[in-house]
């Protein structure tokens, strides 16, 4: 986001490739790893049960829907927030309520930030929440939950164990704050070396790209990765699995209008 309002304000000193936005990226990095690490975090922090557990998770993008994922199959019963109308309408096919973060705060015993944006949970969000619900971000660096606002002289905090901290209200209440709002896969549990593989591959391949390029193909701006790497960096990864690509005859690639050997996906694909 920063990148693009740069390159927008004509600042921006140098060309820039947008990683995260890529395919390799987005769907295995922020869906499936996050779709793991948000269950092990909360675990080896918690020790939670999530069976009937009532849990709202702020935002349906790729580390959403993964988070989702994971809760929904241990039987926790999942909210969902978004702002965005095709996001809502994906997440109700996926069987879940599209709520607002106001509608449920009072009953809910987990609350996980997954948007990207800044101040998703306010005080008086935390001020409304019941007694040992659980809150904590996985989505953008530390700004989804104002956790400023809870450094208050009338609130107690307790570290309970490392990356946890009870907030203690006068009257008893407890909110359990993981990371103090970090992003919890990162401070609370491990990433598995195969997901670290796709994303540095495709980090590699960016900075290569980027290095090797002839002299002004690409200017002071944000560039995608080319599909043809992104798919590049997921046929590395493919013997992993034993996987065996099935090839496009000639005529098969003349009638889909593809080169046989890719790239398969259109550039604006994510």
């Amino acid at each position: 986001m920063g990148l693009y309002q740069l390159s927008k304000a004509g600042k921006l000193c140098v060309p820039a490739m947008n990683v995260n936005d890529s395919v390799t990226k987005q769907k295995f990095d922020n869906l499936y790893c996050c779709r793991e690490s948000i269950l092990d975090g909360l675990k080896r922090t918690t020790d939670v049960m999530f069976g009937g557990k009532q849990v709202v998770v702020c935002g349906y993008g790729e580390v959403g829907k993964g988070c989702c994922a994971a809760l929904k199959a241990l039987g926790a019963i999942v909210y969902i927030t978004e702002i965005d109308p095709i996001c809502a309408l994906q997440a109700c096919m996926d069987g879940f309520r599209v709520v607002k973060l106001n509608e449920v705060i009072r009953q809910v015993d987990v609350v996980i930030t997954c948007t990207g944006n800044k101040n998703v949970v306010t005080r008086e969000h935390l001020d409304r929440m019941k007694n040992s619900c659980i809150v904590c971000n996985m989505g953008h660096s530390n700004t989804e939950i104002d956790v400023t606002s809870l450094r208050t002289p009338e609130l107690t905090w307790e570290r309970v164990r490392s990356q946890v901290d009870h907030v203690i209200w006068p009257d008893g209440k407890r909110v359990v704050l993981l990371a103090e709002g970090r992003l919890l896969n990162l401070s609370c549990s491990t990433v598995p070396t195969f997901v670290l593989s796709i994303t540095a591959t495709t980090q590699a391949l960016a900075l290569i790209e980027l290095y090797n390029a002839p002299e002004g193909r690409y200017k002071q701006d944000v560039y995608l990765l080319p599909k043809k790497m992104d798919e590049y960096v997921a046929s590395l990864h493919l013997p992993s699995f034993d996987a065996h690509l099935t090839e496009l005859t000639d005529d098969q690639a003349k009638y889909l209008g593809l080169n046989k050997n890719g790239p398969f996906k259109p550039n604006y694909y994510r």
